[in-house]
């Protein structure tokens, strides 16, 4: 029985490579995933196998591609999303991968970066990219490789080698090597696109000693990617979607007007707030990025990051053995009436957010005699609204439209005293979706636009559900004075 058209979505992330199809009203349909493994050569390197991942993707595509026909959906298009910064460089004759893919978390490159702060290059790499000089972006990955692999900086001069992120990787095995490209938002976490012409900027290219020629074409992110390899799937399947993971999930959340922010709470947490096409310059910290780019015109986003939000539960399982599993913390929390003064700074890899300070450290404050597992727990699920709020007051402080309500995925928000707790502290609406799993609906969204499914935004963001919503029910002087003593505990980490 045909049932309608299904678009599948490849989620390529950092431990798992994904497949999910979705039916034209945004409910899944069908779901395969496969564990990737990570590994780590030396200290503060990390890599993945750009093989593993692009075979993992075509077995899980195939799976939910089978899956959802043999539910009487035909697949229609592909949208790809995927972890940003990682670097693949390959041989365009063969396809095969000089190097392992050095992963988005990788620090082997901060010397670099240093060097290049030091020279007095970051405000002018932060004026066209509006990123940092930070080894966390692809640029000076690339810059890497090309300088450690033998013979990798002439062949990639002859236009031998071909650069992507895993996009762009997964793009070129899914077509059989007859397209090199990448979206704006893809491009924009580089170090070498300048968001603001839509273009390599070759001084940068220069700057970081990046060849022009094994770079990917920069495309919108729904349209015309090319089609599969009909010996993949059955049959040709065209590519219609692509966006890095953060931007997919703020597709999939439908915040599509300025103002519109999501944020998704996992082991971290990332914050983006549409800017629409306003560009702006962000001097608190926060990144300024490509959200999606569509008919030409690209939509601006700020970009907050928070490096530890569940990981700190994952601590207090983990690392304290107070509690046996995540959901405890619920209960926990909710069996006292305050921490008791006690306040959890997390920056057990240094404090992101508005800080960028890897020098600072972890600390518990405020115990007394009287501090149990209760008042810690309840401690650590109120760090992350402490730094939540940090980012969305660096936002306003920087020019951004104040969101009339936060739009949340992830893990973390299965907890909804921690939901309530945010909503409290941000004096904002908290809003769950339905589908959870909003950067691979983004993903598929974008594919459904790019295929013509969708006439126009406002028809995608009729997809989204809300699953349940927070309000505020704090009072204003107690919020104010929780969130000055999470100030005077970040005072305490810092480095002098």
């Amino acid at each position: 029985m045909r049932r309608g058209p299904a678009l599948v979505a490849i989620d390529q992330g950092t431990t798992s490579t994904r497949a999910i199809a979705f039916d034209l009203a945004g409910k899944p349909i069908a779901t395969a995933q496969r564990e990737l493994p990570q590994s780590y050569p030396a200290p503060g390197w990390v890599e993945h196998d750009p093989e593993r991942i692009r075979d993992d993707a075509i077995k899980v595509t195939r799976e939910v591609i089978g899956a959802a026909e043999a539910l009487g959906h035909p697949v229609e298009a592909i949208g790809l999303t995927n972890q940003r910064e990682t670097t693949v460089v390959w041989e365009r004759a063969s396809g095969r991968p000089i190097h392992p893919a050095i992963v988005w978390q990788d620090r082997r490159t901060a010397g670099a970066c240093a060097e290049l702060r030091e020279a007095g290059h970051e405000e002018r790499v932060a004026r066209h990219t509006g990123l940092r000089l930070d080894p966390y972006f692809s640029g000076t990955k690339l810059a890497w490789i090309l300088d450690r692999v033998q013979g990798a900086r002439e062949a990639a001069e002859r236009g031998e080698l071909a650069f992507g992120t895993i996009d762009s990787w997964l793009l070129w095995c899914l077509t059989g090597g007859t397209v090199h490209a990448t979206d704006a938002s893809n491009a924009s976490r580089t170090l070498l696109y300048d968001i603001g012409d839509g273009e390599w900027r070759p001084e940068l290219l220069e700057l970081l000693r990046v060849p022009a020629a094994v770079l990917p074409e920069v495309r919108d992110s729904a349209g015309d990617f090319g089609e599969t390899r009909a010996d993949l799937f059955g049959r040709p399947i065209p590519v219609r979607g692509i966006a890095g993971d953060q931007q997919a999930a703020t597709f999939g959340q439908a915040a599509f007007e300025p103002g519109g922010m999501k944020f998704t709470y996992g082991t971290g947490a990332f914050a983006l707030l549409n800017t629409g096409s306003e560009r702006l310059t962000s001097q608190h910290g926060l990144l300024t990025t490509v959200a999606w780019q569509l008919g030409g015109e690209r939509t601006y986003a700020l970009e907050g990051s928070i490096f530890v939000a569940g990981a700190s539960v994952q601590w207090l399982r983990d690392g304290l053995g107070i509690i046996s599993d995540a959901a405890e913390t619920e209960a926990l929390a909710r069996s006292v009436d305050s921490t008791g003064g006690v306040v959890l700074v997390p920056a057990f890899v240094g404090l992101g957010g508005i800080h960028w300070d890897p020098g600072a450290r972890a600390a518990l404050l405020g115990m007394t005699r009287d501090t149990g597992r209760a008042e810690i727990a309840r401690a650590a699920l109120e760090a992350v609204a402490y730094q939540s709020r940090e980012l969305i007051d660096a936002m306003q402080a920087d020019g951004a439209p104040r969101p009339r309500r936060l739009r949340v995925d992830g893990g973390f928000t299965r907890n909804a005293w921690a939901m309530q707790f945010l909503a409290d502290m941000l004096d904002l609406e908290i809003a769950r979706p339905a589908v959870t799993e909003t950067t691979a609906l983004g993903a598929a969204m974008l594919a459904g636009l790019g295929a013509g499914l969708f006439a126009d935004l406002p028809g995608v963001a009729a997809l989204r559900r809300r699953d349940r919503a927070w309000t505020p029910a704090m009072e204003p002087r107690v919020r104010e004075e929780l969130y000055a003593g999470w100030q005077r505990a970040v005072a305490r980490v810092l480095p002098n």
